[in-house]
């Protein structure tokens, strides 16, 4: 079975300590690969000595690109960044491309990415894309030899292969789930070669999807990404934050529970039954999105 893990590069200035020991221990299961998440700048508001404030831009967590490339170098491990649209304009994402292409990293996961935690709606970035698919079709332009400007690129390099993201309980905003599956045929149709799932602990609303995909002629892989509940507020936090529900099942047994390491064990144990049916039923590869679970994580993989 082929594998691949999710991890968020440091915040800034934390240094990647906590990071390579997480990869360390991930390692040892042979991943196919590793992503890399890409988190937009924010504006924050900075208190001045006159008790005014002045608006700054932040990213929080810098550096995806320099960490794609150290666990690339020092584990010999193959990295796949994610590219956004949120908080980039098409400029930085075509030096973000140039870097990448430097470095000799050939494969992407385009995601259009989060609103701002301060709009009501996903407002693009100016001179930005405003869905996964623009950033698509400004990839497949690199990828034909041309800048932004239309002009040649001298040296083009070998083009990105990318995947997608994929929603088996819908995306929050489409209005339907036959639109949200449109979509993602028309990635697929632009030229994606697999699509990553949004977590999810029902593995019948994945199999679901996946024959609803089907069935309109979307035939890339579609990947399951899994995480297991490890912490209590969780059962809470996961539903709002990702829209996707928790079954009657799981979260009768972790109400009942009063501690973080219970729900990590209740967590562990659905989570290898999910995998096993999900392994069962022949997916391409299982994906662990492992922030705040790589001990979870760990066990799974033992255990798998």
């Amino acid at each position: 079975m082929k594998y691949s893990f999710e991890v968020l590069p440091p915040l800034k200035g934390t240094g990647t300590k906590n990071l390579f020991n997480t990869i360390d221990i991930l390692k040892d299961f042979n991943p196919e690969l590793i992503n890399i998440t890409t988190h937009r700048s924010e504006y924050v508001y900075m208190e001045q000595a006159d008790g005014s404030y002045v608006k700054n831009r932040l990213r929080r967590r810098p550096g995806t690109i320099a960490v794609a490339s150290a666990i690339m170098h020092r584990y010999n491990l193959k990295v796949v960044p994610h590219v956004l649209c949120s908080g980039f304009s098409r400029e930085d994402t075509e030096y973000m491309l140039l870097d990448l292409q430097f470095l000799g990293i050939k494969d992407i996961l385009i995601l259009r990415g989060d609103k701002a935690p301060d709009d009501k709606r996903f407002v693009p970035e100016k001179n930005g894309h405003s869905h996964a698919t623009e950033l698509i079709e400004q990839v497949n332009q690199f990828n034909a030899g041309k800048f932004l400007d239309g002009t040649d690129i001298k040296v083009p390099g070998d083009p990105f292969e990318y995947g997608v993201a994929c929603y088996p309980e819908k995306h929050d905003e489409a209005p339907n789930m036959e639109f949200d599956l449109r979509v993602l045929k028309q990635k697929q149709d632009l030229g994606a070669k697999y699509a990553v799932t949004q977590l999810f602990f029902d593995n019948k609303k994945y199999f679901e999807f996946v024959e609803m995909a089907r069935q309109i002629g979307i035939t890339i892989p579609i990947i399951p990404g899994i995480k297991p509940l490890a912490k209590l507020n969780q059962i809470s936090i996961i539903p709002k934050t990702f829209h996707v529900d928790i079954p009657k099942e799981l979260a009768d047994e972790a109400c009942k529970l009063k501690t973080d390491e219970e729900v990590a064990r209740l967590g562990v144990e659905w989570c290898v039954a999910q995998c096993k049916e999900l392994i069962d039923a022949g997916v391409p590869r299982l994906h662990f999105y492992t922030v705040s679970a790589v001990p979870s994580i760990k066990e799974i993989m033992a255990r798998l």
